[in-house]
Formats: C-alpha cells, sequence, structure tokens
C-alpha cells in the first residue's frame, strides 16, 4: 500500500481541561493512598474510581464516553479476579465487561437504529409534515402548538438529538422568512424544549431513563415500557402544555404570519416499506409489553436483526450510530454496579443522618441535584453519577427504589437552561437564533415549575394510580 500517512494531531487541552486532568489524578490517588476511615479496601478503590469520574465528567478533560469506559477497565483491574494488586472482595471481570451489552444497550441499540432508517428514508419529516397539517389553520400559537406536539412525539421513541436535527430542518426556512424578534426566538426553542419534554416520555427516549432502567435492574427492580411511560406521561403533558403557553405568551404573537411548505410524500420503495413495517411492529410491541411479555429489550434486538437480515440497512447504518452514547450509559450502568458490590454506597450514605429527613423533601433534593447538576455538565453523565447513589439512599432507608430511580432520571432531562445542558439546546443554539438569555430564563422557568411537579406531584399520583 502506498501513499502519504494521514497525520493524526493529538488533542489541544484548553486551561480547564488541564486543571481537570491533575485534580482526576489526585482525586484518585487520595482514597489509594491514604486510609479511609470505615470503608473497606474494595471500597476505597472503588471510591477512586467514582471520584475520577466525577471530576472527568465535571470538567470533561477527555471526552465523555472515554471516562465511561475507563470505570469499566479500572473495575476489572482493581476490583476483579484480574486485579493487579489483589482485593478480598472482587467483582467477576465478565460482569463488568457485560456492561457493554447490558440489555439497556440493546434496547437503545434498537431504539436508534430506527431512528437511523427513519432517516435514511425520510420517514421522520415526512411524519412531521403529515401530522403538523391539522394545526395551520389556527394561527401563529396553535402552529407552535402542533410543532411541540410532534417534536415531543417523535422524541419518545427517536433520539431527542435526531428528532431536534429534523425538525430543525423543516423549521429553517420558516425563521428564514420571519423579521427578527421574539417570535424567530419563541418558534427556534420550541423544538428543544419539546424533544427535551419528549424525551422523558419512554426508556429510549433519552440516556438518563436507560441509565436508571440499567441501575434499578442491576438491584433486580424492573420497569416495563408501557409502566415507564405511565409513569412520565403526565408530567409530559403538563409540562409540555405550560412550555407552550410560557413561549406563546412571551414571544410568539397571535397574528405572526408563519407559512409552512410541509411536503409530505412517503418513500414507496420495497426497502421504505420494509423498514416502515418493522419500525411500525416494534413500537407496537413495545406498548403491548405486558400482553406478550417479550421484555421491551429483546423486542429493541428485533429490528436490528430483521433490518440487517433483509438488508434494508447495512454495516454502514451500524457505524452510523451513536455508539459513544451506548458506551456512556454502559459505564453508568457499570459505576452503579460498582458502587454497591464494593459497599461504597453503604459508607457514603453513613456519612449524612438522611433517615431523619421526610422522604418528600429528601425527593426534592434529588430532583434539584438532577437539574443542578444536568444543567451544567451533561444529563448523561449527570444520571451516571447521581443514579447510583441514589438508589443506594433508597435501599438504605426503605423508599422505593423505583420511585428515587424515576425522579433523578426525569430531573436530570428536564435541565434545559444552558446550550451544554442538552444537545437540542445546542442545536438550537448554533442556528443563531435563539439568545443565551432567552434560552436560559425559559428553560429556568421550565425547569423548575417541572422539577417542583416531579418532586410534588408525581409521587402522590403515582402512588394513588398504584403505579408504584
Amino acid at each position: 500500500m502506498s501513499g502519504a500517512a494521514t497525520s493524526v494531531r493529538l488533542p489541544t487541552y484548553s486551561r480547564t481541561q488541564r486543571v481537570g486532568l491533575v485534580l482526576a489524578v489526585v482525586a484518585f490517588a487520595l482514597p489509594l493512598v491514604f486510609d479511609v476511615p470505615g470503608l473497606a479496601p474494595p471500597g476505597e478503590r472503588m471510591l477512586a474510581i467514582f471520584l475520577l469520574a466525577i471530576v472527568l465528567w465535571i470538567t470533561e478533560a477527555v471526552p465523555l464516553v472515554a471516562t465511561a469506559l475507563a470505570v469499566v477497565l479500572l473495575q476489572v483491574v482493581l476490583l476483579s479476579e484480574q486485579a493487579l494488586v489483589p482485593v478480598d472482595e472482587v467483582v467477576v471481570a465478565a460482569d463488568v465487561f457485560s456492561a457493554l451489552a447490558d440489555p439497556v444497550i440493546v434496547l437503545f441499540l434498537g431504539g436508534f437504529l430506527i431512528a437511523n432508517g427513519a432517516a435514511t428514508f425520510g420517514l421522520d419529516r415526512t411524519l412531521a409534515a403529515l401530522l403538523l397539517r391539522p394545526f395551520l389553520a389556527g394561527g401563529a400559537r396553535s402552529i407552535v402548538l402542533g410543532l411541540m406536539l410532534i417534536t415531543a412525539l417523535l422524541s419518545m421513541f427517536v433520539s431527542n438529538t435526531a428528532t431536534t436535527a429534523t425538525m430543525f430542518a423543516v423549521l429553517v426556512p420558516v425563521l428564514a422568512s420571519l423579521p427578527p424578534g421574539p417570535s424567530r426566538t419563541g418558534l427556534a426553542l420550541a423544538v428543544p424544549i419539546a424533544a427535551n419534554v419528549g424525551g422523558i416520555g419512554t426508556p429510549v427516549g433519552s440516556p438518563p431513563n436507560a441509565i436508571a432502567l440499567g441501575a434499578l435492574a442491576a438491584r433486580g427492580e424492573s420497569v416495563s415500557f408501557v409502566g415507564w411511560m405511565l409513569l412520565a406521561l403526565p408530567l409530559l403533558v403538563v409540562v409540555l402544555l405550560g412550555a407552550w403557553w410560557l413561549l406563546t405568551r412571551r414571544f410568539v404573537a397571535a397574528d405572526t404570519p408563519i407559512e409552512l411548505e410541509l411536503d409530505a410524500s412517503f418513500d414507496r420503495s420495497p426497502a421504505a416499506i420494509v423498514f416502515s413495517v418493522v419500525a411500525a411492529t416494534t413500537i407496537l410491541l413495545w406498548l403491548t409489553e405486558p400482553l406478550h411479555g417479550l421484555a421491551s429489550s429483546t423486542v429493541g434486538f428485533i429490528p436490528v436483526v430483521v433490518l440487517l437480515a433483509t438488508g434494508v440497512l447495512g454495516a454502514r447504518d451500524l457505524q452510523a450510530l451513536p455508539w459513544h452514547v451506548l458506551w456512556l450509559v454502559a459505564g453508568g450502568i457499570s459505576l452503579g454496579a460498582g458502587i454497591g458490590a464494593s459497599g461504597l454506597d453503604a459508607w457514603l450514605l453513613d456519612l449524612v443522618a438522611w433517615e431523619l429527613l421526610p422522604a418528600t423533601v429528601l425527593i426534592a433534593l434529588l430532583v434539584l441535584a438532577g437539574l443542578a447538576f444536568s444543567t451544567v455538565i451533561s444529563s448523561s453523565a449527570a444520571a451516571n453519577l447521581l443514579i447510583p447513589l441514589a438508589l443506594g439512599l433508597a435501599t438504605g432507608i426503605g423508599i422505593d427504589p423505583i420511585l428515587v430511580g424515576v425522579v433523578v432520571a426525569l430531573g436530570c432531562a428536564l435541565a434545559m437552561a444552558l446550550p451544554i445542558s442538552t444537545p437540542p439546546n445546542a442545536i438550537a443554539y448554533a442556528t443563531g437564533e435563539v439568545p443565551q438569555g432567552a434560552m436560559a430564563s425559559t428553560g429556568i422557568v421550565v425547569g423548575v415549575v417541572g422539577g417542583s411537579l416531579l418532586a410534588f406531584a408525581m409521587p402522590p399520583l403515582w402512588t394513588a394510580l398504584g403505579l408504584l
């Protein structure tokens, strides 16, 4: 083989990243060098891994996915039977690596492949155009409502990032036709807010949902696809409608002239038809899980096999999937399992007399922590850090772990105040139509109101409906 070698340059690090790397090394070393009172050697090693992950995820000194995979590797070389320095209580290396193929990862794999196929055959844009048509006759605010409802609906079954990109492809020409002003800001903000809120609705809607499901499953607690929807949909509907009311009253006047050119022509090629049937069947099986008994992860693997076997999608489509997101989720699952197996969760919980706090106050603090962390770091990283600790807390003081896992995941997903908070926010900010001040003020209101409902209204409602 001939030709010039490809030059690959190492990344340059910002000051924050350089400081983060130093702090990460120090945080990792401290529990290994100094004895931690009340914590056995396996717990000390897991504390080192946990502190390393906290610093690296907050500072993003290395890519988030690299930190997630480091969590897996370090557990193998420090805590398993393959530990470089033997330890009394170990986890099995094969079990640690199995997080990379956890059932939740398989579930997300199917969801991502369906999202990829929907974009390939234009099904997502066609459905968006078709579903928006009934809202066109009602004026600007009706169009914004339709835009948000369709975005939220798509985000429940397609990643909120992909949904945001799809909806902006429809919306960009409309934004260009409007005069500069608040109406453009409101219309552009409607998409990421609806995508973020819609993502809470199903297990495949956003990574924090998957992280919570994986952590719960590791503790012997299962939540079905429909079960998650029943828990999340009441909050989703109320927050979405509240966000629509806020956006239209603040930014979009009722007489704003909005004209959408919608092409709703379905691809009728054999491959597109096969894909549509497989995708629809998968979603139907997810929604009817209590009837047939197939786990949602098993259902999620069906489209992977069928679409590849029929040649509708191929190896390149697999390569194009966001594997970094899947491995980030896997790192969170592994982190949670390690914290529990090493006894670190019990040690951390003993540091504070959590049992003295009323359950309502404790739930509110967990929601607040999810909102706060996810505002300044990615919601996936925040969920990875908070959910294992929260579930350990729930077990320690006798609160329903499903309640705790769900509220922390949803709390992380409701943080949308900054461009860095979620990928949909970053996409919207990149259009240049959304000033950071408008995004922050709107996102704070939506997050605080949604978080308050999540903390104080949802648990009593779920209990009354027999969902917990």
